[in-house]
């Protein structure tokens, strides 16, 4: 893997990892670094799930692959709060 590759994939992860955090209301009190990788992986599910059902490739923005990461990160983003927040306590 080259480095534009990595560098693509953490501002990837940047994106999802904050679009799943916006999704969820209310304060998330998680550091960035773990909404980053929380974004990363679901960028790397969805992308999977996606081209399991056949839509990864569309014509233009692929709007439902784009879904399914967003909505694996914030799935991310809320299991991250509950575990994080009950052992910060």
């Amino acid at each position: 893997m080259e480095i534009t590759g990595i560098i693509s994939g953490l501002i990837i992860g940047i994106v999802i990892g904050a679009l799943g955090r916006l999704v969820i209301p209310g304060r998330q009190r998680i550091p960035v670094w773990l909404t980053i990788v929380i974004g990363v992986v679901a960028a790397l599910i969805g992308t999977a799930i996606a081209a399991a059902l056949g839509v990864a490739d569309t014509g233009g923005v692929d709007w439902i692959e784009l879904g399914i990461q967003v909505a694996l990160a914030a799935l991310g983003v809320s299991l991250s709060v509950g575990m994080y927040g009950r052992r910060r306590k």
